[in-house]
């Protein structure tokens, strides 16, 4: 073989052994942010989950206090005017 098929072998075999290095190690960095991501998104999750909550134990208060009011008006109608609502 003469020496310049031996040196063009050899920049093949490098940049095809550099290239299975770089896709491992971008493998391995792609795993990495993904966990990164998908830890992320579970804590994002729980967060909404917690604040979902919260604004439908609001909404429940609120649905209290709006009774309550409506039953105050409703006997302070009954008072003033003297008869019972139907």
């Amino acid at each position: 073989m003469s020496a310049e098929i031996i040196a063009i072998v050899s920049v093949g075999v490098g940049l095809a052994v550099l290239l299975v290095g770089l896709f491992a190690w971008l493998r391995q960095d792609m795993k990495q942010v993904e966990e990164r991501l998908r830890s992320d998104m579970a804590k994002g999750e729980q967060r909404l989950r917690d604040d979902i909550k919260q604004l439908a134990d609001r909404a429940g208060r609120l649905e209290h206090s709006q009774a309550k009011l409506e039953g105050l008006l409703e006997g302070l109608r009954e008072a003033i005017t003297g008869r019972v609502a139907s």
